[in-house]
């Protein structure tokens, strides 16, 4: 109770020193002097225009803080996704269908309109024998072949060629009769297309190819592989871990019955953003199709950041919201200077029996160190690819601890699923991990976790701890089986 007093103490009394933001961004089209611009670090501070892009080179503008002797509080910058333009309307999140967007920036289309009236069945439809499910680039026996001519005409072709008439309709968008033509006597596709357009009756003719729903059920992350966490084991019942982060959806099936509580640290800010926080959830402790690290995890959710940044003071509030609810894990994915107030309410957490795990940041090489992952006692991780590769954008550093996967992974997103990339998603997938090793020996330390997970890291870069990968890839087989 002590170390929670000292936390509010220094809430209440505390004065704020104006501090430079550092943008978080996953963009890899950025060159480093642009990255140098984003931070402020060029030498030449005059390359650099007022919005932080470098002058004359088409450099994109960042988030920067306000000039001309503004004093500001010190924000920190979400690892976010990619940010839309900033004319881009917001868009509201589509219903979910389990599909995954493919541009990686966490916006969905709006939703399409709910159907009215009973439902429409197609008409015309002659079908002498029903689509079978098939595996390959096409149906090995059918051909699809649009028709000048009535049910006479097709059925001409059909004696024409040895060919079955399997099912006829007339299409809409096409504007003509759409024959599925049956190969009953062993032809190979091509032979029987190269055949029909001899003949001037048919018009398109195209194999009957296969489509694959692009749904997530089936996904295996490869995370679980990487850390050498089976995923048929993986538990982390009960467990209490707390995020602080974007707002989520907490629609999305792979959060259903994972978010304990939640707690809005900025309750006059309206809600835009959801995927990033859903994502950092989903990868600790999702259920269904998207499994997280940690099933059975309990996430108190404190959302602290919109349009990708937050202050001190909310992000403050939102850590003795967490602290309150006695949790054994903190998740914080983002970035940003370093701040003594965020100092103390981070040791004083630690002193508590609290494990945090922060992101290492997306900076690139020459950033300035990222906080709160560069305080003692923060886990600080960066992230890895499917093949224990490092991030280029990953910020480096002797703060950095360890490494995990969070390069190009399937996560909960808004109302369905994304592809992400980010050191905050390798964030998650290490707070998850320590999930399990808490729900197997609950007894365990803040200090004890710390050092199984570096004396069993698997060495990537040179041997020994270093800058890059940290003390190295974790893998939570061998932390849980380390003796204290």
């Amino acid at each position: 109770m002590a170390a929670k007093a000292v936390i509010h103490s220094m809430i209440l009394t505390a004065t704020f020193v104006a501090a430079p933001a550092f943008a978080q961004t996953n963009d890899p089209n950025l060159t480093q002097k642009q990255l140098d611009c984003l931070n402020r670090t060029t030498a030449a501070g005059g390359e650099c225009d007022k919005d932080g892009g470098p002058t004359g080179n088409g450099g994109a503008p960042s988030n920067g803080t306000a000039t001309g002797g503004a004093v500001l509080l010190p924000a920190l910058i979400v690892d976010l996704f990619p940010n839309p333009p900033a004319s881009a309307a917001p868009q509201t999140p589509a219903p979910s269908n389990g599909t995954s967007s493919s541009n990686g920036s966490g916006n969905t289309p709006p939703p399409a309109p709910a159907p009215s009236g009973p439902v429409t069945v197609p008409q015309g439809l002659n079908v002498a024998e029903p689509p079978r499910a098939i595996a390959g680039e096409f149906v090995p026996d059918e051909v699809l072949v649009t028709v000048a001519g009535d049910a006479g005409v097709v059925q001409q072709i059909a004696n024409s060629f040895g060919l079955q008439v399997r099912s006829q309709r007339q299409s809409r968008l096409l504007g003509t009769t759409l024959v599925r033509f049956g190969i009953t006597d062993g032809r190979p596709v091509g032979v029987v297309l190269a055949q029909l357009a001899a003949d001037g009756r048919t018009q398109r003719r195209e194999p009957n190819h296969i489509y694959t729903l692009q749904q997530a059920a089936g996904i295996v992350n490869y995370a679980f592989d990487r850390i050498a966490l089976d995923a048929k084991q993986a538990s982390g019942e009960n467990v209490r871990v707390a995020v602080i982060d974007t707002g989520i959806d907490d629609t999305n099936p792979a959060l259903a019955g994972v978010i304990a509580e939640q707690y809005d640290a900025m309750p006059n800010v309206p809600v835009e953003k959801r995927d990033h926080g859903t994502s950092v959830d989903g990868l600790i402790a999702g259920v269904g199709p998207l499994e997280g690290m940690a099933p059975g995890a309990k996430i108190y959710h404190a959302r602290a950041f919109e349009g990708g940044k937050s202050t001190m003071d909310v992000i403050l509030s939102a850590l003795d919201w967490a602290a309150e609810k006695n949790v054994r894990i903190i998740n914080m994915s983002f970035v940003g200077p370093k701040n003594d107030l965020l100092g103390t309410a981070c040791r004083n957490a630690r002193a508590m029996g609290t494990v945090l795990v922060a992101a290492a940041g997306n900076n690139g090489p020459k950033a300035p160190y990222g906080y709160p992952a560069a305080f003692d006692g923060v886990i600080a991780v960066t992230a890895t690819d499917a093949k224990d590769g490092l991030m280029p954008q990953a910020n480096r550093g002797a703060y950095v601890f360890i490494s995990a996967p969070g390069v190009e992974m399937v996560a909960p997103s808004g109302a369905g699923s994304d592809v992400v990339t980010g050191t905050s998603f390798a964030a998650a997938i290490v707070s998850g991990a320590i999930a399990n090793l808490l729900h197997a020996a609950p007894d365990r330390t803040a200090d004890e976790i710390e050092k199984a997970l570096a004396a069993t890291a698997k060495d990537l870069g040179p041997k020994g701890r270093d800058n890059d990968f940290g003390y190295g890839l974790l893998d939570i087989k061998a932390a849980g089986a380390a003796k204290e």
